[in-house]
């Protein structure tokens, strides 16, 4: 994926390449949001809006032809993470603006892609009457729950927002990893909110679980900060006790597989807020000068100097 990257980076014809070329595949994307990313952070929101307008013509194409709007929304919704890392510098204000792009998405795909949404109920209750009656005729009778387009919409506004988080760090991976190696697993491991944050973000939460089973799906949004804090903090524990990668692949699994998992990743970023477990687990390592302990974003002005070695000859 770094050829892809110093690929994108030669010049904007390739990035131009790279983003269209990508844009039109519902399967690819996200490749394309991510170069869209990587060159709003490195060489500024002019040229990422730029090469944002041109991607979205094939995203476009797919919306109109087949009535799929979430490549349009993940390009867009990246670049505006993009953008407000860029000009914040801070990776926590990224990730809460990733629950607007979520509500926008949701609420966007409520208005605009109705049909979309009730074709996808639609194929769900299908889906789920089938699933009862095979359990009925093993004699083992359940009656499933069905989604509303309002749960739908709030579950395309979730995916959409936690893609365009994924996106992001890819492009952060990437720029860290072209122009400051190590930098971004230093700011990824910082990850952390204040406790204001935190309880903005719980409230909102509960607010909503209390008006019924059909908005748990937009919860789902306003915990996502919350889950990648959380997953910083289980990266920043395994350094610390120098568990390496194979550690991490079984936690992933387990986080993919088991909700109760995924809801001890949340309480624990909840946690951190007030007892800040890293300050009593971290212990600088052996050897270590300092290197690599800076956020991982490149400074405005250092950005701002490599913009002209960045461009077309």
């Amino acid at each position: 994926m770094k050829g892809l990257a110093e690929f994108v980076m030669r010049g904007r014809t390739q990035a131009l390449f790279v983003a269209v070329a990508c844009a039109g595949s519902v399967l690819l994307c996200w490749i394309s949001a991510a170069v869209v990313a990587l060159v709003t952070l490195r060489r500024g929101a002019g040229q990422g809006a730029w090469l944002l307008l041109w991607a979205l013509l094939p995203a476009g194409t797919v919306w109109y032809m087949f009535g799929d709007s979430g490549p349009v929304a993940l390009l867009i919704g990246t670049t505006a993470l993009a953008m407000v890392l860029r000009a914040t510098v801070s990776l926590p204000l990224a990730l809460l603006a990733a629950c607007a792009v979520g509500v926008v998405s949701g609420l966007l795909a409520l208005t605009l892609a109705g049909e979309y949404l009730q074709q996808v109920v639609d194929y769900y209750g299908e889906f789920l009457g089938q699933m009862e009656q095979r359990l009925a005729q093993s004699g083992n009778p359940v009656e499933y729950g069905r989604p509303g387009v309002l749960q739908i919409a709030g579950m395309v506004g979730a995916g959409t927002a936690m893609t365009a988080v994924l996106c992001l760090l890819l492009a952060r991976y990437w720029q860290a990893a072209l122009y400051n190696p190590g930098g971004f697993g230093a700011e990824f491991r910082a990850l952390r909110y204040p406790v204001s944050a935190t309880l903005a973000l719980v409230a909102v939460a509960l607010v909503l679980s209390t008006l019924g089973m059909k908005y748990l799906t937009w919860v789902m949004i306003f915990f996502m900060p919350l889950t990648f804090a959380g997953l910083a903090l289980v990266h920043s524990r395994a350094r610390a006790r120098g568990q390496g990668g194979g550690w991490l692949g079984v936690f992933y699994a387990a986080w993919v597989t088991f909700d109760p998992v995924k809801l001890l990743v949340v309480f624990f970023a909840i946690a951190d807020s007030w007892l800040d477990f890293r300050q009593r687990w971290e212990q600088p390592a052996a050897g270590d000068d300092g290197a690599g302990k800076g956020t991982g974003i490149t400074r405005r002005d250092d950005a701002d100097n490599g913009d002209q070695a960045d461009k077309d000859e």
